[in-house]
């Protein structure tokens, strides 16, 4: 069973930066798009970031030029750096993948969260 586990996150003071790490494990035949979500207390969940299998990457207006997602397929990884960190950034960052399992459907896979704090 595939799973995502996401790690990285913790507290911080603004201007400072941080980096999210989210590995995919289980039986996985490919893995497509890589990205993450945040959401923070009383929000909805919002896209931060994506990047597709080779590499091109895209980003919210509120993150560009702070944060940088990459990715590395040999180890089904997915990265977010995060720098220039913000009080406003504080929220739960979601992991999100779409794999392809051992079902051979393809289906969106998420992980459990890991909460960021930026103070002030």
């Amino acid at each position: 069973q595939v799973q995502l586990v996401e790690s990285g996150g913790g507290l911080v003071q603004a201007g400072k930066s941080l980096r999210l790490s989210c590995a995919a494990t289980g039986t996985i035949f490919s893995m497509n798009s890589m990205g993450w979500y945040r959401q923070a207390p009383g929000k909805q969940r919002q896209w931060v970031a994506s990047i597709t299998t080779g590499g091109t990457a895209n980003y919210a207006d509120s993150v560009k030029g702070r944060f940088t997602i990459s990715r590395d397929n040999a180890k089904n990884t997915v990265y977010l750096q995060m720098s220039s960190l913000k009080p406003e950034d504080t929220a739960i960052y979601y992991c999100n993948a779409r794999i392809m399992d051992v079902t051979l459907a393809t289906r969106d896979y998420w992980g459990r969260g890991t909460q960021v704090t930026v103070s002030s």
